[in-house]
């Protein structure tokens, strides 16, 4: 989630001072650091309502586990009456629309700390989850109802995405209301360094996906699909999602992310609240012209970049967007798995030419094709099996040689590399022998100590 920081107000000009918004982002290698979001999707525990999306009012929403943790020092993010925000230092617990419930951590050089982070985070939402009869899946996508079944939290924000997503993609709604990640954020040097990994996550991010697979059920019903969830955002808003062709370019990485950005139509602009846009109106335009007396800001800038969504982002760091959320172990994985794989030179070259050989248009099939089949998927390259398989072993490479007590963090996704089985087959396990009764799947599919 974004916060806008209207204390950063500063009038822009130029396009150059859009570009040297990243570069002035840059930090020296000793002073890179990773940092995890991931998003987790709360339905009843019990009683006759067992497996439905809890609302944001009532005795048991969202509302009500918001304010216990504001109960145990986190401190609240008002809009319109409604906490829709929690901060504690460096860290946030945001909502998304239909109530997933997101934690941002902060940056971290030990992605064991980050770990332990997790598991307190996690105990003291089993605790609240407990006493609300609620519990959270280890899935990326909710399995149980439709999109009409999801109450739409109370936040500004998502009533301008929630009009205008329909008019941009048939899926817009369903990724707002029914999915989930984990997403890790990662610092760069320079433009040239930023490119290099840009490169590679665009290079491996349907291997990602494949190897972090975990929502298979839609609507009550297996799909077909390994990652539901990618599937969805592949018609989503193709103008702000998905790859990203001038990254495999050689150039300014940063001056090319700036002009397309720049072509993207905006969403809204802050000014004390969100007021919605034409929607023809692109940051260019507002750059050169103005809206309706307002002049571009620094803090618009960077509220329009949070509304890009491509599969690896750039804001004031990068940002691996493909994984879907699954399990506390693969969640605390994702980190240690990027740190070897981008903050290692050797590691990057080695996985970004993992799929060198592909041209976009391949790129494009792929990304179509993992969503249904996963490590089952193939390409030019190879089987995504096993090229997945020597990404996993390149990471470990490159952690072992940056930050070798992370290692072992590394072990449920080097099961399922080893493997072939994902968190999809075993959810579908479940659900097969369950026959997808929801009182029965809600506490198998739960999180360990958050079934409510």
């Amino acid at each position: 989630m974004h916060l806008v920081d209207e204390a950063d107000a500063v009038p822009l000009s130029s396009v150059e001072e859009l570009v040297a918004y990243f570069h002035d982002a840059g930090k020296p290698r000793e002073a890179w650091r990773v940092g995890t979001e991931h998003e987790l999707i709360g339905v009843r525990a019990r009683g006759d309502q067992v497996a439905t999306p809890p609302a944001y009012d009532g005795p048991d929403g969202i509302g009500a586990v918001l304010a216990q943790f504001a109960a145990r020092g986190w401190t609240p993010v008002i809009e319109r009456g409604h906490a829709i925000a929690l901060t504690r230092g460096d860290a946030q617990i945001t909502i998304e629309p239909g109530g997933q419930l997101e934690l941002a951590g902060p940056p971290l050089d030990d992605d064991r700390v980050f770990a332990t982070q997790l598991a307190d985070h996690l105990r003291d939402l089993g605790t609240i989850s407990g006493d609300l009869g609620l519990a959270w899946l280890a899935t990326g996508l909710r399995p149980f109802g439709g999109r009409a079944d999801v109450p739409w939290m109370p936040k500004d924000r998502y009533a301008v995405m929630r009009a205008y997503m329909p008019t941009v993609g048939s899926r817009g709604l369903d990724m707002m209301l029914r999915t989930a990640t984990v997403q890790v954020n990662l610092d760069f040097e320079s433009s040239a360094d930023a490119g290099a990994k840009m490169r590679c996550l665009m290079s491996v991010t349907s291997l990602l996906t494949a190897l972090y697979a975990s929502s298979p059920i839609a609507e009550d019903t297996d799909s077909g699909f390994q990652s539901y969830r990618a599937w969805i955002w592949r018609d989503t808003d193709n103008a702000r999602s998905g790859l990203l062709p001038f990254v495999f370019d050689d150039g300014d990485v940063f001056r090319a992310y700036t002009e397309w950005a720049l072509d993207v139509p905006m969403y809204f602009v802050y000014r004390g609240g969100y007021r919605t846009v034409a929607a023809d109106l692109t940051f260019r335009r507002f750059l050169r012209e103005g809206w309706q007396g307002e002049h571009a800001t620094r803090s618009d800038w960077a509220l329009h970049l949070s509304t890009l969504f491509p599969e690896a982002r750039i804001k004031k760091y990068l940002e691996v967007r493909g994984c879907d959320c699954g399990s506390i172990g693969m969640i605390a994985a994702l980190a240690p798995l990027c740190r070897g794989l981008l903050y290692d030179a050797d590691a990057c070259a080695a996985a970004t030419a993992l799929t060198a050989s592909l041209s976009f248009a391949e790129r494009e099939r792929l990304a179509d094709d993992v969503a249904k089949a996963g490590l089952g998927a193939t390409c030019a390259a190879g089987s995504i099996r096993d090229l997945s398989r020597e990404l996993v072993a390149i990471a470990r490479g490159g952690l072992e040689r940056l930050a070798p007590h992370a290692v072992p963090l590394l072990a449920p996704v080097e099961l399922i590399a080893a493997t072939g089985r994902t968190q999809s087959d075993e959810i579908l396990a479940v659900w097969r022998e369950t026959g997808g009764d929801p009182a029965r799947v809600v506490p198998l599919l739960a999180h360990p100590g958050l079934g409510g």
